[in-house]
């Protein structure tokens, strides 16, 4: 102990850098690698030069020359990386100025150095790892100062001063004995510097666990190579920030020494080989669609359409890049219009669980930049703008759970036009412009505007979603309250045992009840256990999209043309449009989705048939006019069913007919008149609240009516 009683900490033993005859051998070394393994790569250099500035090193071969100097580079990359620049720079490279220092880019580092962010701890500072992530956010490029020149304000002697901190570093005193120093801008070096903040792939995240994120620093030629949304593989240097005054505990961030995207979006769950048989199991059991259908969301009692619906969105169609350049989207957006209390909000969640890929988020808290993507100023970008990527970017190749979608700001929904449809995002923001992937398939909820659906009415008008988000979901499901007394007792009794199995689980887990076992829990459990386990289908349908890309059939083909073209000509009957070309890209991609459901690479006439149902349960629901009972398009495109409209027409020809005579016309004339048409009293009412909304008649006194016209 020492005089205060503390004991003596013993100093931490710093990492040996070595002496100057060590370097030039470690450059010597160096330089021999670079004309032996890298022979061809720099002899090609002077095609890319001077627009590359680095060399990219893959450590692979690097360790297979010298296993001990790779070693040494992991973990003290300082020096060698150092040296690596140096030896560079003795070698004759055609196109490059001699003594020209090339950054040496390092790619391939050993696996146990690829780390999750949240493993990457204190134990890795100033050692190269690696990482893979998401980008978050991304400032502007900024100029950053590495060597700087200083002027002595007096004698005007300067100075050269290596900036290799996160602070600015002057001279101490001139020779003049003077401290007062300038910087001489157009005489110091400087370099390209982004800021990107990278976080967890969201298929890390399990419950309710919040992605870690750190910030990486980007210089060089290294700038402008990723933008938000992008999924990267990196190779840097863990470094610390200086805190703020006497701090203690320091920040950390990762020097980048290379920086890629990845194309990848379900190989961290590539199954094991024996999964792989499960899965291939799975697949050719007759019954895989009723099982998919017992696995999403079992303790929400019935909605067999509704889930397999679901299952076929989780496995999605096929996307398309044609040769035009144009794509067409593979994944299918689903919305679930239904009274509170029916389920929809555990169906998302559940599908949040067990996509692959995935984001929840509620309208109520959902911005249109908060699903999208923004620019706004922040601390990260020095005071600079900072490009954000919003849950569809960040769930780009998964889905985005959407509930309250009718909570949503009408704008903010607005920008979703482009991300459903196109599955891109632009921004045009602070003079940014760019385009961000969002290849995001959406499953939303929706309550109607009153509470409770009214079944007389169009539940199209009774959701206040703008008609042009509607027209690009692909399906639409109506989830009703039902007054009925065996469903009732039905639902009612999955209820109770579903929480049954929870008590029991409970009580067993807790040790509360000594005469109950596991075998009575897992019985109890049996109603509300999935069909297939979570992990498994969450592999299963990360297969299914990485490697089956299924074509269609000519029987399949005709299945589906026959249909579109029969509902289009029962259309042109009813002077009505029943559907269009965007309802048959959906049925095409629920079809593909069927097949993937089996692993098959033929789309076959039955997976044409299990689309075509869907499509019309969910057109029976949403589509079909009440009035007439035919299919009409227009109810989704403009709110209005035909049948409303030349209603609306007729209510609107009477007004102006009876104006062109008289002043105004009074509603009980106006009634009076339109019951020669059949329609009735209460009718008239709601048409006339519509003209006016619509600015086609007003009412300049209570109970008197004219046309705008």
């Amino acid at each position: 102990m020492d005089e205060e009683g503390v004991g003596t900490v013993p100093a931490p033993v710093p990492v040996s850098e070595p002496g100057q005859g060590a370097v030039d051998e470690i450059v010597s070394r160096f330089e021999q690698f670079f004309r032996i393994a890298y022979e061809k790569e720099l002899s090609d250099f002077s095609m890319m030069h001077p627009n590359a500035t680095s060399i990219l090193v893959d450590f692979r071969r690097l360790e297979a020359f010298d296993y001990e100097l790779a070693d040494a580079l992991l973990d003290n990359p300082d020096v060698y990386l150092d040296a690596m620049e140096e030896a560079l720079s003795r070698i004759e490279i055609p196109g490059v100025e001699p003594g020209t220092r090339l950054k040496v880019r390092l790619t391939n580092i050993p696996e146990d150095r690829i780390l999750l962010v949240r493993d990457i701890r204190a134990e890795y500072i100033g050692k190269i790892i690696g990482a893979e992530g998401l980008v978050r956010q991304i400032t502007t490029v900024m100029p950053k100062l590495k060597v700087a020149r200083w002027a002595c304000r007096h004698c005007g002697r300067t100075y050269d001063i290596l900036q290799d901190g996160n602070r600015v570093k002057k001279p101490f005193v001139c020779v003049c004995g003077k401290k007062d120093f300038e910087l001489v801008p157009d005489q110091s070096v400087w370099v390209d510097f982004q800021k990107i903040q990278i976080q967890e792939p969201i298929e890390y995240l399990r419950g309710g666990e919040q992605a870690r994120f750190i910030d990486v620093y980007l210089e060089g030629d290294l700038v402008n190579t990723v933008k938000p949304g992008d999924r990267v593989y990196l190779v840097g240097i863990l470094k610390l920030l200086q805190p703020e005054g006497r701090r203690t505990v320091y920040g950390k961030y990762i020097q980048a020494l290379h920086i890629e995207p990845v194309q990848k979006e379900f190989e961290e769950l590539e199954p094991t080989p024996e999964e792989i048989k499960k899965i291939k199991e799975l697949a050719k059991d007759p019954n895989i669609y009723e099982k998919l259908v017992k696995s999403i969301a079992p303790t929400i009692w019935g909605h067999e359409k509704i889930k397999e619906a679901v299952a076929l969105q989780l496995f999605g169609g096929v996307p398309k890049q044609l040769p035009d350049q144009s794509r067409i989207r593979g994944n299918i957006h689903i919305l679930l219009m239904g009274d509170p209390g029916t389920g929809k909000s555990q169906i998302l969640r559940h599908v949040s669980q067990i996509a692959p890929k995935s984001i929840y988020v509620a309208g109520k808290t959902a911005s249109g930049a908060g699903l999208t993507a923004s620019a706004e100023k922040d601390e990260m970008g020095e005071g600079g703008w900072v490009i954000k990527a919003g849950a569809l970017v960040l769930a780009s190749g998964g889905v985005a759970c959407v509930d309250e979608f009718e909570k949503i700001d009408p704008k903010d929904r607005a920008a979703l036009h482009e991300a459903m449809e196109q599955q891109t995002i632009s921004v045009a923001k602070a003079g940014i412009v760019t385009t961000f992937k969002a290849d995001t398939a959406i499953l939303a909820a929706a309550n109607p505007k009153f509470g409770r659906f009214d079944p007389y009415e169009n539940p199209i008008q009774q959701i206040n979603i703008e008609p042009t988000i509607l027209s690009r979901f692909d399906l639409m499901f109506i989830v009703r309250e039902v007054l009925d007394a065996e469903r009732d007792r039905q639902i009612a009794r999955h209820i109770l045992k579903t929480h049954l199995a929870g008590e029991k689980r409970m009580a067993y887990t807790k040790g509360a009840s000594e005469e109950l076992t596991a075998e009575e829990v897992e019985e109890a459990e049996k109603h509300v256990k999935p069909e297939i386990d979570i992990d498994l289908l969450r592999k299963y349908i990360a297969y299914a999209r990485s490697h089956v890309f299924p074509q269609m059939t000519e029987e399949a083909m005709k299945k589906i043309e026959e249909f579109y073209v029969t509902l289009r000509q029962m259309g042109k009957k009813s002077g009505t449009v029943p559907t269009t070309a965007r309802q048959l890209e959906a049925l095409i991609r629920l079809a593909e989705a069927s097949a993937r459901v089996r692993l098959s690479n033929v789309i076959t006439e039955e997976d044409a048939e299990r689309a075509i149902r869907l499509a019309q349960a969910s057109m029976e629901e949403v589509l079909k006019d009440r009035e007439t009972g035919v299919f009409d398009y227009d109810i989704l495109a403009t709110g209005e069913s035909k049948s409303k409209r030349e209603k609306m027409k007729i209510i609107l020809n009477i007004v102006r007919s009876y104006t062109q005579e008289h002043d105004s016309m009074p509603l009980e004339d106006l009634i009076e008149e339109a019951r020669g048409y059949g329609i009735d009293d209460t009718e008239v009412h709601e048409l006339v609240e519509k003209l006016k909304k619509n600015g086609e008649i007003y009412e300049p006194r209570p109970g008197i009516l004219r046309p705008t016209g």
